[in-house]
């Protein structure tokens, strides 16, 4: 492998990224949102290279790469930002050095930039029960797309999957007799999670009565569907998510956050942190344990808000 180019346009590092992508494909099973992610992060410290002088991907070195993070700090990007870059970069020099397009890994002497330990928004019960009774309630209309919608969010809240993961399934990962959504996570690993009866009922009128009226040659499968007949994609829950939110005044609200609302809520209600990590799908249990951060911030507010002599 010739050592690549980097300037814009080089055949080469069309290439180089084009190989790193398949990488990531093949050998880390990551998500298409996380390989975008980081094709455009790798891209952007190319520039930031080709921009200083440097044409030849095995000229990156700690410098330039020390440079590329302080350049990203001065322009005030988020320490999220800095880190899931960093991170890339990481990624990217591991592979390049395995595969000898580059002699040494650059990244070994970077230091970690971590993210802010900031907490996910989390919604109490009443504001959950208030954007699923809309839900509902929409959905009483007949239109396809709102029952859909209904069965959307009913299974968001009740599953803890993650947006990708719902638009991912299929009918066949349903089982209506045992209450269970199977889903295909990070890693493309399998789980299988439970839902309850709210969520069912919905369920059930999506496939009975909406989906069928919805259902195109090329759905296939897919257990969510469009307007036009094929798999929902993830920007369609988004908007159906704020939708709802902003008719029952519910602010700053996303797929995510009915995520991190159900496993709070699960640990609120007597779950242990090994049963919650199993739902949520989550490689290790430090992830999981910030919802107990959570959990300890909203009852803090609820004992200063009730106690006389907080």
């Amino acid at each position: 492998m010739h050592m690549a180019e980097i300037t814009t346009g080089a055949p080469h590092r069309a290439l180089l990224c084009s190989d790193f992508a398949l990488h990531l494909r093949a050998q880390r099973g990551v998500s298409e949102h996380t390989v975008r992610a980081y094709l455009g992060d790798v891209d952007h410290l190319l520039n930031h290279a080709v921009r200083h002088g440097v044409t030849r991907v095995d000229e990156i070195d700690i410098a330039v790469l020390r440079g590329w993070l302080a350049a990203m700090a001065n322009a005030d990007l988020s320490r999220a930002t800095l880190a899931r870059r960093a991170a890339a970069a990481r990624t990217f020099f591991k592979w390049a050095t395995h595969t000898s397009r580059v002699a040494t890994d650059p990244t070994l002497r970077l230091g970690t930039a971590r993210a802010a330990g900031s907490l996910p928004t989390v919604l109490a019960v009443e504001p959950v029960t208030r954007l699923l009774d809309a839900a509902r309630d929409r959905a009483a209309d007949g239109d396809p797309v709102h029952v859909r919608d209904w069965a959307a969010v009913e299974l968001l809240y009740a599953t803890g999957v993650r947006v990708g993961e719902l638009c991912s399934a299929d009918v066949d990962d349903l089982d209506l007799d045992e209450l269970t959504l199977r889903v295909v996570g990070k890693g493309d690993k399998q789980r299988v999670v439970p839902f309850g009866r709210p969520a069912s009922r919905a369920v059930r009128t999506w496939l009975q009565t909406g989906r069928p009226r919805l259902a195109r040659d090329g759905a296939r499968g897919a257990l969510l569907l469009g307007r036009r007949g094929g798999r929902i994609d993830q920007r369609q829950v988004r908007t159906v998510v704020h939708e709802l939110a902003t008719l029952v005044g519910v602010d700053d609200v996303a797929p995510h956050a009915l995520r991190h609302t159900a496993a709070t809520h699960l640990l609120e209600g007597g779950s242990d942190l090994r049963t919650v990590q199993e739902i949520l799908g989550h490689a290790s249990l430090s992830t999981t344990q910030r919802y107990t951060h959570v959990s300890a911030e909203r009852l803090r507010s609820a004992f200063e808000l009730a106690h006389p002599r907080a």
